[in-house]
């Protein structure tokens, strides 16, 4: 395994930030951390680097426990949302610093090092930049000077605390299929934090959603967003509606609908009594009011925003704002507009007990 953490407490003063973490990643796998503000993502890659003390558990990087060992001694590469570049240095400089600094017993040759910071430069595309100043960089070059000092010194593990979060959203983009290509060629241990969640499910390998200090689910990004264990994973990873409803002897009833969704649609997490229908808006169905649907319910038409091949429909529904989204064709196909009353059927729902 490439990182394993076991059993992680961590608190500060009252609040509980680690709460029995313990997790697995392979070794050259690319792993997100997402969840909330406060979930405990940044303080458990600060534990992890040795930024940060435990209160209980282990870590094991590589088959070795860092537990003890400090930060400089891990052969961990941090790579922070703000560059935390020197200024007054050079990017090639920049980059050198982490080898120069090594104890003079294990620094590298000027020549190997100058050799190192030019492989490096190549590597993250800035060859030609090597005598500018950050302050001369865009933001998506900065963090790429960033992530080359945090390899320079050859990591073993790679952590990057949301590495895009304070550019704009087309560079962001551009950077997140770079370092997707970048961990293909080199194949470090690598684990990220995110707040967005594209990111995490078109960059990563494994996604590990948190909360409260404690893990509500991890596994592959589509797995994790097409079968999501509870309603807080729903809710937070990609878009959702919560419909309410009830689960009677036929299965579920959205409130405002006379029959049960089929079956084949609503998967049951819950065996009776108040529940709540959790709708991704891909997965919603609408019909011109006037055609008779028992299993759905009725909604007003609020709003309507074309997205190249898509289009989002705001819905005002007896239960709440619901969002829908169509393929253009099939929007124009429906001929409504805002103001129009419909219904709105789920052709595929994850039910669970209404908390």
């Amino acid at each position: 395994m490439g990182i394993i953490v076991r059993n992680l407490h961590k608190r500060f003063g009252d609040f509980v930030a680690l709460d029995g973490i313990s997790l697995e990643f392979e070794r050259g796998e690319l792993a997100a951390l997402i969840g909330p503000s406060g979930c405990g993502k940044t303080t458990l890659l600060r534990v992890i680097a040795g930024l940060e003390t435990a209160d209980e558990g282990e870590i094991v990087l590589n088959g070795r426990d860092v537990g003890a060992l400090d930060a400089r001694d891990r052969q961990v590469g941090f790579v922070f949302q703000h560059y935390a570049l020197f200024r007054h240095m050079t990017v090639f400089e920049n980059i050198a610093f982490g080898l120069r600094v090594k104890p003079r017993r294990e620094r590298p040759s000027e020549a190997a090092i100058r050799a190192r910071v030019r492989e490096l430069l190549a590597l993250v595309q800035l060859d030609r930049f090597g005598e500018r100043y950050p302050a001369e960089l865009s933001g998506g070059q900065r963090q790429r000077v960033a992530l080359a000092r945090a390899l320079a010194v050859e990591p073993s593990v790679l952590l990057l605390d949301e590495p895009f979060g304070a550019l704009d959203a087309q560079v962001r983009k551009e950077l997140r299929g770079w370092l997707r290509r970048l961990h293909d060629e080199l194949s470090i241990s690598t684990i990220f934090v995110t707040h967005d969640q594209d990111e995490a499910l078109d960059v990563a390998d494994r996604i590990v959603v948190l909360n409260d200090g404690r893990i509500e689910q991890s596994g592959r990004p589509q797995e994790v967003y097409e079968e999501p264990r509870s309603p807080f994973v729903y809710a937070f990873l990609g878009a959702a509606n919560r419909v309410a409803g009830s689960i009677e002897a036929h299965g579920f009833v959205p409130d405002g609908a006379s029959a049960a969704l089929p079956a084949a649609t609503a998967r049951l997490d819950a065996s009776s009594g108040p529940a709540f229908a959790y709708v991704r808006p891909h997965d919603l169905e609408l019909h011109p009011h006037a055609i008779a649907r028992p299993d759905g319910v009725a909604a007003d038409v609020r709003r309507v925003i074309a997205r190249g091949a898509s289009v989002r429909v705001e819905l005002a529904g007896e239960g709440g704002p619901l969002e829908a989204e169509l393929a253009r064709d099939a929007w124009h196909a429906l001929r409504l507009v805002e103001g129009d009353r419909v219904t709105v059927v789920p052709r595929a729902a994850r039910v669970f007990e209404a908390q």
